[in-house]
C-alpha cells in the first residue's frame, strides 16, 4: 500500500486537470535538480510501467516509482491550493530536511 494522501482540493484539481487532458492517470516521481538535490515531478498518463506503484483515488489511480517513493515521497501529503492570485500544488513532505531559496528543489 502507497502511503501518500491526496487532499479533496488535489483529488479535485488533477480531475480536471485529468479531463482537460484527455488522460486517465497521474504520475508522481522526483528527480535529480536543483540547489538542495531533487525536484518533484508531476504528469499526466494513460498508463503507468510494471514496476509502479498504484494507488487508486477517486476517479483515477497514481503511479509511483519505487525509487521515488522509497527515497522521497512516503508519507507525502499533495494538496491544493487556490487564492485571488495563485493557486498551486503544494507537498507537505515530512521526509524534506530542507529547500532551497526559491523553493523549488528540496533535499532528504
Amino acid at each position: 500500500m502507497i502511503d501518500i494522501e491526496l487532499t479533496p482540493a488535489a483529488v479535485n484539481r488533477v480531475k480536471a486537470i485529468l479531463v482537460a487532458e484527455d488522460k486517465l492517470a497521474l504520475r508522481l516521481a522526483v528527480k535529480t535538480a536543483g540547489c538542495s538535490g531533487l525536484e518533484y515531478v508531476m504528469e499526466t498518463v494513460e498508463e503507468g510501467s510494471a514496476d509502479d506503484l498504484v494507488k487508486s483515488f477517486d476517479g483515477f489511480e497514481l503511479y509511483v516509482d519505487a525509487d521515488s517513493y522509497n527515497t522521497a515521497l512516503r508519507g507525502l501529503q499533495l494538496d491544493f491550493q487556490q487564492d485571488a492570485l495563485s493557486s498551486a500544488f503544494v507537498y507537505n513532505n515530512p521526509n524534506e530536511k530542507g529547500t532551497c531559496g526559491c523553493g523549488i528543489s528540496f533535499s532528504v
